[in-house]
């Protein structure tokens, strides 16, 4: 059993940054695809951005294309989400995942899922 822990959220102002940052409990993370997504009260659980394996192939929502990057680190295990230019439409819960390939992490055919860290953004 693979376990997700993330961390970094917060509270900022808008147009501030945060680095969200989820661990894997087990080396098996570093075949899976990884990505995060996020969720308000009441509505949908939405994908924000996606990772290959091995980091070569990353994709985003069109909504935080060229202000979210993420990243990951295998000899860590860890996958990194950096928000900058945050708005407070940004705010939700956010989730880590892990699934076979980035194809089926955006259908939410998801492997494991992290219990979430809130960000918010005031304005």
């Amino acid at each position: 059993q693979v376990q997700l822990a993330e961390s970094g959220g917060g509270l900022v102002q808008a147009g501030g940054s945060l680095r969200l940052s989820c661990a894997a409990s087990r080396r098996t993370f570093n075949t899976q695809a990884m990505g995060w997504f996020r969720q308000n009260p009441g509505k949908e659980r939405e994908f924000v951005a996606t990772i290959a394996w091995n980091g070569e192939t990353t994709d985003y929502a069109d909504a935080v294309k060229g202000r979210f990057t993420i990243s990951r680190d295998n000899a860590k295990d860890t996958v990194y989400l950096q928000m900058n230019s945050l708005r407070p439409e940004d705010t939700a819960v956010y989730y880590c995942a892990a699934a076979p390939s980035i194809v089926m992490l955006k259908r939410q055919q998801i492997t494991y899922w992290g219990q979430g860290t809130q960000v918010t953004i005031s304005s």
